[in-house]
C-alpha cells in the first residue's frame, strides 16, 4: 500500500540550538543530539553535547522517545539516518536533526529507518535543490512515499537486516570500550614518561594532502578530506573520485600508507583515523598525515597521544577561522610530545593487542554493511521474497 510519510508517523521535526551556543553545553545533564551524531544506520557518541534541565524544557517537542528514527537535514551530512541509541535517553535535538518518527501501529522504526536509507540517493537530490546550502524541509519529508507491507510482512524484512546491524551496533559498542580502555591505560603510562618535549615533526613525519582540486571522475581513486574521517575508520564510498593522473601527481603528498594515522584539519577539527589495511589506494585533502614508518614503534603510541585530551586541548587553542575552524600544518608540525625510551615495548605489548582488535570489528562492520546494502534495496521493493521467512 503506498502511503505518504506523513500519514504514518506521529512527529516529523526539528529542534534548536540553545541560546549561547557551544558555550551553553555542560558536562552532564540532559542529551543534545546534533548532526555530527547521526551517521549511516548508526549513532555516535562522540562529541555527545548535554544540556540543562531549564534549556531541555524549552525543546520539550523534539523530547526524543526509545528507538527514534533521526534524520540530518542540513549541510555536508544531510540525508544521513540512524535510530537514537536508547542509552543516551532522555534527549533533544538541534534544528539539523529531524525526528521521524512512526506510528507503531501501522509501521516499525527499523522499516522507517531502512526506506529512509534505500531513499537517500533521492533525498539528496532534493537537498541539493536549494539556492544556497543542502537542505531538507519538513514537508519534503512528510510528503515523502513509500509502500508499506502488513506489520508481519514488515517485522520479516527488517528481522534479516536488524540481525546485521545488531552485529555492527555491538562491535561499535565493543569498540567503545576498548578504546575508554585505551585511552585510561595511556593517559596513566604518559606519567611514567621523562626527557624534555620536542615539536612532533622531529620524531616523525608530518604532512598533509594534496593542495590541488581535481575534477572529479565517475570512476578512480577516493578523494578523502575531512568529512570522510572517522574514528579509526575511513569512508571510502562517499568521496570524489579521481583519474590515475591526479592520484598520480598526489603520491609525494598525500598517498597514505599502513599504519599512517590521519586528523581533520577543517570543520571538525581533530577526528583521528588509524590505517590498519595494508592494501589501501586513496589521497587526501584538508587531512593531516602522520608518518611512523622511520620509526615504526611509535605508531600506536602516536594514535593514542593525538587522541588524547591534552592533544586535542593544545589543538583547539591553535586553531583559526570564524566561520569555518581550521588548523594550519605549522601548528600540527610543532604540538610537544615526549619521545618514549625502552618504555615503549611494555606499551606496545598492552596497547597493540586493544587497537588490532578494534580495527578488525571496523573492518568487520565494513563487510556486514556492505551485505546489508546489498539486501537492502532487494527487500525492500520485494525482489527478495520473505513470505515463507518464520521469525
Amino acid at each position: 500500500m503506498l502511503v505518504k510519510m506523513k500519514d504514518i508517523c506521529t512527529k516529523v521535526g526539528s529542534g534548536a540550538t540553545p541560546k549561547g551556543g557551544n558555550n551553553a553545553y555542560i558536562k552532564t545533564g540532559i542529551t543534545l543530539i546534533r548532526s555530527q551524531n547521526i551517521h549511516d544506520f548508526y549513532f555516535s557518541h562522540d562529541g555527545l553535547a548535554h544540556i540543562n534541565d531549564e534549556q531541555a524544557a524549552k525543546l520539550n517537542g523534539v523530547r526524543l522517545e526509545e528507538d527514534d528514527v533521526l534524520l540530518n537535514i542540513t549541510g555536508d551530512s544531510v540525508a544521513r539516518a540512524c535510530k537514537v541509541d536508547n542509552s543516551v535517553l532522555p534527549a533533544r535535538v538541534n534544528q539539523h536533526v529531524c525526528i521521524v518518527r512512526g506510528d507503531k501501529r501501522k509501521v516499525l522504526s527499523s522499516y522507517v529507518l531502512y526506506y529512509l536509507q534505500m531513499k537517500k540517493p533521492e533525498l539528496l537530490m532534493m537537498a541539493s535543490s536549494g539556492a544556497t546550502r543542502n537542505a531538507l524541509t519538513k514537508g519534503m519529508i512528510e510528503e515523502l512515499e513509500l509502500d508499506i507491507p502488513s506489520l508481519q510482512e514488515q517485522k520479516k524484512i527488517v528481522s534479516l537486516l536488524d540481525d546485521i546491524q545488531c552485529k555492527i551496533s555491538n562491535n561499535n559498542r565493543i569498540n567503545r570500550n576498548l578504546s575508554e580502555q585505551a585511552s585510561a591505560y595511556y593517559e596513566n603510562w604518559k606519567m611514567s614518561l621523562t626527557g624534555e618535549a620536542v615539536e612532533l615533526s622531529k620524531v616523525i613525519d608530518v604532512r598533509d594532502g594534496t593542495h590541488a582540486s581535481p575534477k572529479p571522475q565517475d570512476e578512480g581513486y577516493p578523494l578523502v578530506t575531512s568529512k570522510h574521517l572517522f574514528e579509526y575508520d575511513v569512508d571510502l564510498e562517499s568521496p570524489n573520485k579521481i583519474s590515475q593522473d591526479d592520484y598520480d601527481k598526489t603520491n609525494e603528498r598525500s598517498k597514505v600508507e599502513y599504519h599512517d594515522v590521519l586528523m581533520s584539519m577543517i570543520g571538525t577539527v581533530g577526528v583521528v583515523s588509524f590505517i590498519s589495511r595494508q592494501e589501501i589506494n586513496f589521497a587526501i585533502k584538508n587531512v593531516a598525515l602522520f608518518r611512523t614508518s622511520q620509526r615504526e614503534e611509535l605508531a600506536y603510541y602516536v594514535l593514542l597521544f593525538l587522541k588524547s585530551k591534552d592533544t586535542k586541548q593544545y589543538i583547539k587553542s591553535c586553531m583559526a577561522g570564524s566561520t569555518q575552524q581550521y588548523i594550519s600544518l605549522t601548528e600540527l608540525r610543532k604540538i610537544p610530545i615526549i619521545v618514549p625510551g625502552e618504555e615503549i615495548k611494555a606499551f606496545n605489548l598492552v596497547i597493540k593487542p586493544i587497537i588490532d582488535m578494534i580495527c578488525a570489528n571496523v573492518i568487520e562492520n565494513r563487510r556486514l554493511s556492505e551485505l546489508r546494502d546489498t539486501l537492502l534495496p532487494k527487500l525492500m521493493s520485494g525482489e527478495l521474497d520473505v513470505s515463507n521467512l518464520d521469525i
